[in-house]
Order: C-alpha cells, then structure tokens, then sequence
C-alpha cells in the first residue's frame, strides 16, 4: 500500500500492529509513529528502518496533521480523550480534513467512543471510526487480528478501512458492525465472554482430572463435543494441552489479569447499563482480581487462573 501512515501507541498491541503496517507499506511512504515511552518509538525505528522511512513525532496532533491515515490503540478511555481531545496537543487541533481517516483501535466503552468520534467527526478534522481489534498481541504479530469496525456496509471509506486493516488482518476477520460505538459494542460483547469462558475451562479441567481424567484425553473430548471453544483451542490454561499457549510456557504473560479485570468490568458495566445481569462476568472478574494478587498467580498471563481453581501451591 501506498500512502503516509501515522500510528499512536506502541504497547503490547499496538507494536505488532504498526511493525505489519510498516513492513506492508510501499518503501515510498513514511510512517510517523507517537508514544508516551520514547525507547518504544526508538526501538521500532531502529528494528524497522530498512523497510522505509519512519518518523517519531511528539504530539498527537503532529501525528494527524502529517499523513492522510491515523491509527491509535492506548490502553484506557482517559488516554482516548487526552489524545484525540486535548485542544493544544490532541488530534482535535490538527488542521481541519474531513478525508484524514482515523481508525481508533482501543478497547474502551460505548459511550466515550461515541464522544471522541463525534468530537472528531464535528470538528473536521477527520473521519474517525471506532476499530478495536482481538486476537491478542500474537495476532498483533502475526497480522491475524480481528476487527470489529463503526462503520456501516455502504459508508463510502469502508473500502479504504477494509485496505488499512488487512495489513493487520485478515479479510475474512474485518467486520463492519454499523455506526459510530458499534465496534467498541461488539468488542465488549465478545470480551464478556472470554473471561468467563478461560475460567469455565479452567473449572472443568480441575473437576476432570481431580476424578482420574488425563487432560489429552479431557481435551480431545471437549474438542469434539459441545464444550469446544476458541479459547480452549488456543489459550487453554491447563499446561501441555496447547503447545503455544501461555500456560504450556511458564504462564508467560500474554494478557494479564488486570486486562481481563479491566475488560470483564466494560462488559459489567455495559450489561447494567442496558438491564441485562452479568452474574457470570461478576464471579469472573472477582477470580481475576483474586488471582492479580495471589502470589502464586501476580504478573503471570491470566490464564493461571488455573493456579488457583486447581489448589495448586
């Protein structure tokens, strides 16, 4: 792809994410890259270079105001807001450009990516869209992330979006979910279900082999029956069962459990907001928070949950 990309946020997610981007841009365009950690900006200048030219930027106003692209992914909706809205340093003071593309890719509620985009949208300074992404930072690595989009079918930059994403993703993983939030809705509703699920798994796994069962065994059941999941086949925290899962490498940390706090209480608030009960996600985000704490189980990927369903010392 030929074109002048800025990207905002070099975490875990967002470094995989800008590294395909830059590495399937035309060697023609410059990306312009922006970060609070300054060596994050540094080393992916320095580990990407010879696939074109980079910049660090130093505001996120430079960043909208210097290519015709913008993708951001920050960790919370308080750092959506500083970046987009801040009205001396924030995208919000670029020069006006209703063609800027802006594509918001962090996991936040409804309501504040309502806000921000439409902030965004009135101002003129570009037309943003709501692009959280899942798959973790494995599929940020791989380019094999799946996005869930604000914008409808027949908007007339879906076929721009589809092209911007697909050096993330892939097409078959692009969906379009309709308006402005409907993204971040379909993010939320999917995450509601990740945390219960990895415990649920969890829960089953020590019930089967407490009774004699061997996990392979246990596993390749689930597999073939009603019980199978996406999060069995491919974060399984029960270790062996799933080579190149967290559990199967010392529970190195993936997704922490203060993400899956973090993630599970969007879905709470969500459900409370629209009259619906969360009694799963509540016992769940109570056993993240716990295992969060838990020496056996602190800075280990949330799957270690496992840890503490199975009274493991």
């Amino acid at each position: 792809m030929e074109c002048d990309i800025s990207f905002i946020g070099l975490g875990q997610m967002g470094y995989g994410m800008a590294s395909n981007i830059r590495k399937k841009l035309s060697k023609n365009s410059t990306m312009f890259i922006n970060d609070v950690n300054s060596e994050a900006c540094e080393r992916f200048a320095n580990e990407h270079e010879s696939y074109g030219p980079i910049e660090v930027v130093s505001t996120a106003k430079e960043a909208a105001s210097r290519a015709p692209v913008l993708v951001s992914i920050v960790p919370a909706a308080d750092h959506v807001r500083q970046v987009y809205l801040d009205k001396e340093n924030g995208v919000i003071a670029a020069p006006p450009d209703k063609d800027r593309l802006i594509l918001e890719s962090s996991t936040i509620d409804v309501d504040s990516q309502r806000e921000v985009g439409s902030a965004i949208r009135d101002a003129g300074v570009g037309s943003y869209y709501d692009a959280p992404v899942s798959g973790g930072q494995w599929g940020a690595a791989a380019g094999t992330l799946a996005f869930m989009i604000g914008c409808a079918e027949d908007d007339p930059k879906a076929s721009q979006i589809r092209q911007v994403v697909s050096m993330m993703s892939h097409p078959d993983k692009i969906f379009l979910c309709g308006p402005l939030g409907n993204g971040a809705a379909a993010k939320i509703s999917n995450n509601y279900l990740s945390g219960p699920f990895l415990l649920a798994i969890a829960e089953s796994f020590a019930i089967g082999i407490k009774n004699g069962l061997d996990k392979d065994v246990l596993a390749n059941v689930i597999r073939n029956s009603s019980g199978m999941s996406w999060m069995g086949e491919h974060m399984h925290p029960v270790p062996g069962v799933v080579a190149g899962a967290p559990s199967s490498n010392g529970y190195k940390v993936g997704f922490r459990h203060e993400l899956m706090v973090k993630d599970t209480t969007l879905g709470i608030e969500a459900a409370e907001k629209n009259g619906v009960e969360p009694s799963m996600a509540r016992t769940a985000v109570e056993m993240y928070r716990r295992a969060a704490g838990d020496t056996r189980t602190e800075g280990l990927d949330a799957s270690s949950v496992y840890k503490l369903v199975f009274g493991e010392e």
